[in-house]
């Protein structure tokens, strides 16, 4: 005779594009996930092989066997609970159209369902959006904001690294009405995984080593999204200066946000403002006054820390922000938006200390 509860059997998860960056620290991340089993991953590049064929890290592992297949919509179907497209903007929207109609959830890593305007998709990405219809049911999975839109979601459109940072950034700022909505200006660094996998020469490691640069001055596809977001939380549209840097390092993100304060405000006061905004979201950590954020503290995490400091010299207040832009700014935020679509606890595989040193 047996007691206690049966264990509810592993969700099916299908990955669509193993090959690039998130779809490597999404396989890296559903190696602690107990509640979840890759069943599916895919590539056109690399069919045929097996996954520790390509990513070495895997040999040994429950995952290391797993075959890569050809991305075939029937097959994911079939084989899947929920899926995830780590595939570039444009090649997603016809296979989460395809996987979505046959009831599959979907969580987009790419930009296809972020932007809810075709025509602001299509000035920035210069490309045409071939499914318009889907962009209402998508949901912006930011968990912080849309937990509870994401639990009845079956589309969430993952955020942006960028946008991931600068949102959880501004959002008590802009909710609170303590600053002006116009003249937000964000100076942000990336580390070079924040390019993508591809091969270019930009990335090599003799460009980014040893240097610091800008680039997408004023251009950044991230730029309308960013907009889009902090235009719902301030209640009217809002216009930034958003302007990207590539770091020499592997990964991370940190955004130094400088905006000008509505009225006179002490520390204490933003402090208390800022804590009390995130008391029950874990995941951002607010730091203790005279404190500044470092990659190293976040590296490999979902945690965004944050720094506040008031200048009264020049009336601003300026909002330190920073993340890791493979876990928390793609895969690690994608599978809590999984997480939160098949009703599991938010964090499942996700309790992750710093990669420290």
């Amino acid at each position: 005779m047996t007691t206690g509860a049966t264990k509810a059997a592993p969700v099916r998860a299908g990955l669509v594009g193993a090959t690039g960056y998130t779809g490597m620290e999404l396989i890296r991340l559903l190696l602690g996930h107990h509640s979840m089993e890759l069943v599916r991953v895919t590539s056109r590049a690399e069919a045929g092989k097996r996954l520790d064929d390509i990513y070495p890290f895997t040999q040994g592992t429950r995952y290391g066997g797993l075959a890569i297949t050809e991305p075939d919509a029937e097959d994911l179907a079939a084989a899947c609970d929920i899926a995830f497209l780590a595939v570039p903007h444009g090649a997603a929207m016809e296979m989460a159209a395809q996987l979505h109609s046959r009831g599959l959830k979907v969580v987009d890593l790419s930009a296809d369902f972020r932007l809810h305007d075709s025509d602001v998709y299509e000035q920035w990405y210069n490309t045409g959006h071939t499914r318009t219809e889907m962009l209402g049911q998508a949901v912006y999975g930011l968990p912080e904001l849309y937990a509870e839109q994401t639990r009845n979601a079956t589309l969430v459109a993952n955020p942006g690294c960028y946008p991931t940072s600068v949102i959880l950034g501004l959002y008590p700022a802009l909710k609170e009405g303590m600053i002006l909505p116009n003249g937000i200006v964000i100076d942000a660094k990336s580390g070079a995984t924040g390019a993508g996998r591809k091969a270019s020469v930009p990335s090599l490691f003799c460009e980014v080593h040893d240097s610091f640069r800008a680039y997408g001055i004023g251009t950044h596809r991230h730029t309308p999204e960013i907009e889009q977001e902090l235009s719902a939380i301030a209640g009217a549209p809002l216009t930034v200066s958003f302007n990207p840097h590539l770091l020499p390092v592997n990964r991370g993100i940190l955004s130094t946000i400088y905006t000008t304060l509505q009225h006179e405000m002490s520390a204490d006061d933003v402090q208390a403002i800022y804590e009390n905004a995130y008391a029950d979201k874990p995941w951002v950590r607010v730091l203790p006054k005279g404190s500044l954020p470092a990659l190293r503290n976040v590296r490999g995490t979902m945690y965004c820390d944050m720094a506040l400091v008031v200048d009264p010299r020049t009336h601003r207040l300026i909002i330190v922000s920073c993340i890791d832009n493979l876990c928390r700014g793609a895969s690690g935020q994608a599978l809590a938006n999984a997480n939160l679509m098949l009703g599991l606890p938010v964090n499942t595989g996700l309790d992750l200390a710093p990669l420290v040193p």
